[in-house]
């Protein structure tokens, strides 16, 4: 693979905020086109380590050669696994304890641009949307097999689309008569599904429900969970964990999860000292999400609805 078209979002204040340590060890959750993880290898020197992980063979392979040299000094070992087994993959490559992690959340840019990959309503293609091509649900299946109420479910919790039992229904009115098989297939019953007054609005009309379908397909908010509290456990003290959303699902979990860590819990009344054993043993870095500047809004369409937050292990 000679291109992976990718400019990597807030890429300068998500690694500054990791605070590296030049012979630290620490991990990129995921690679893609391999920008996060240069910028910290940039800061590495020798003794320092960085772990990249992705669960797409196609990151995998174009950062075998586009970071071969950082492989090949010692600094880089390319893990193809899915965040969610962190401690796992860690674990069998001998690392407990880590000094920063970075998370850039979504799907790549590559990815959409890949019209076979099944993720965009712009382009037709066979529904798939599987950001690990070995796994076996696809958005096919998600779309012609998931029940009624499932599917109203997704569309409504992962999308937050308002016409879920519209689009639901019509989803199956239409695979009742014949299976539906392609991305411009699904864009058109959605569309239609939606009154016409409001798909004046707000962009593509299947923007939601396509959103909706790739998080169920990947359990991406599931991985998300599950990987942040292994993070959570996995960074030393001093350690930190930068994570940069691009949906409101996904930045309300990482706010709520941080905020549980960084706050005193069932703190009877009237303690005139808090016990050192009951203060929080994490802190934010930022209360409110660090936003892209003017110049990559105008620079980088992808950035106008990413957040990053930062927490750092404090005991």
């Amino acid at each position: 693979m000679s291109e992976f078209n990718h400019i990597t979002v807030l890429l300068n204040e998500a690694v500054d905020g990791l605070k590296v340590k030049p012979t630290g060890q620490y991990v990129d959750a995921t690679l893609g086109g391999g920008g996060h993880t240069k910028a910290i290898l940039d800061r590495l020197a020798d003794g320092g380590h960085l772990y990249s992980f992705d669960q797409d063979q196609t990151a995998i392979n174009y950062n075998q050669t586009n970071l071969a040299n950082y492989i090949d000094d010692g600094r880089l070992t390319l893990v193809k696994s899915n965040f969610r087994d962190l401690s796992e993959a860690l674990g069998k490559l001998g690392v407990h304890k880590i000094d920063g992690i970075v998370y850039d959340l979504g799907v790549s840019s590559p990815q959409f641009d890949d019209a076979k990959r099944g993720f965009s309503y712009n382009h037709d293609a066979p529904l798939d949307m599987r950001m690990d091509q070995n796994q076996d649900l696809t958005a096919l299946e998600v779309v012609n097999e998931w029940p009624y109420k499932k599917l109203i479910r997704i569309l409504s919790r992962y999308g937050e689309e308002k016409f879920s039992k519209q689009i639901a229904r019509s989803i199956e009115r239409h695979r009742e008569e014949q299976p539906i098989e392609t991305t411009l297939q699904l864009a058109e019953i959605v569309k239609n599904a939606i009154p016409a007054a409001t798909r004046r609005h707000g962009g593509n009309p299947a923007k939601r429900s396509f959103q909706a379908v790739r998080i169920a397909v990947n359990d991406e908010l599931g991985s998300l969970e599950e990987s942040l509290e292994q993070a959570l456990e996995l960074i030393d003290v001093n350690g930190r964990i930068s994570v940069i959303t691009f949906q409101s699902l996904e930045d309300r979990l990482v706010k709520s999860m941080f905020r549980e860590k960084t706050t005193i819990q069932d703190l009877p009344s009237g303690i005139p000292v808090i016990p050192e054993e009951m203060k929080p043993h994490y802190r934010l870095i930022n209360r409110k999400p660090i936003l892209p500047n003017q110049q990559e809004l105008e620079n980088n369409r992808r950035a106008h609805s990413a957040k990053l937050r930062i927490i750092e292990k404090i005991k």
